[in-house]
């Protein structure tokens, strides 16, 4: 895709397996000089690893998405190293049984996991666009990208801290794009369907991924890699006029 060579990304959230590291890996196939960032260091690393060692240029960096220091500071080195931030993508989410799986309808859900989704999914993409959005508005050039879900079109009865907090991106990325739009920084949402992730792989079997094929428009289910080719564009200068959009990529599930 056009403009991406020797620009710099960082993706927060790179977990080998998952959107954040296709995405990562994406990236830097299109020349990208990539921070590959998550709160396992490791995870991060074998992001990183997978770059070098296929001639791209990747760092990794661990971060807590939570800890609004922790995303100055991965900002920081990230502008320190490479001299600039012209791509955000924002992916990290906690989705373990400890949390996802107690996750349960408004009437029930505890306030524990309440808090802590709003912290990591809403809070914590918020922190990242308020530290980078400046620098790119500087810049006169940039293009953050939050990732929602297709649960928030689903209206689903359990997730509510989940769907919640994936609602409130919108708010949050259209007025990022609002703010950023005159000075070159765009600001857009991709909403992931059912996609076969590491974790998901990992967590379901055969009977119930054939169901939920059942409920998509598409003769498979999706990959990391899907999500990470619209990153790419939304990154690149194919996508300088996208802005404050919403982009479902869950094989026709749902149609807005």
């Amino acid at each position: 895709m056009r403009g991406l060579q020797d620009k710099v990304a960082i993706v927060a959230g790179a977990a080998a397996g998952n959107i954040g590291g296709a995405t990562a890996i994406r990236l830097a196939e299109e020349g990208m000089r990539v921070v590959a960032a998550d709160l396992n260091e490791a995870n991060a690393k074998a992001v990183a690893d997978t770059i070098t060692a296929a001639g791209g240029t990747a760092v990794a960096k661990a971060f807590d998405i939570t800890d609004e220091s922790s995303y100055k500071e991965l900002i920081s080195f990230t502008v320190e190293r490479f001299g600039g931030l012209h791509g955000l993508y924002n992916v990290a989410a906690d989705l373990s049984p400890r949390t996802l799986g107690r996750d349960a309808d408004v009437t029930s859900v505890p306030l524990d996991v309440w808090h802590h989704t709003i912290d990591v999914t809403l809070t914590g993409y918020m922190y990242g666009i308020r530290h980078a959005l400046p620098i790119m508005m500087k810049q006169g050039t940039g293009s953050i990208v939050n990732t929602m879900s297709s649960a928030v079109w689903m209206g689903e009865d359990v997730r509510v801290a989940y769907q919640a907090a994936k609602s409130g991106l919108v708010g949050l990325t259209r007025h990022t794009a609002t703010v950023g739009g005159k000075h070159g920084v765009r600001a857009n949402l991709v909403s992931p369907g059912v996609i076969l992730t590491g974790a998901a792989l990992a967590s379901t079997d055969e009977k119930f991924r054939e169901e939920i094929l059942a409920t998509v428009r598409s003769p498979r289910l999706g990959v990391p890699e899907d999500l990470a080719g619209t990153v790419a564009f939304l990154f690149s200068d194919d996508g300088a006029y996208v802005n404050g959009q919403s982009f479902l990529v869950d094989g026709g599930a749902n149609f807005t």
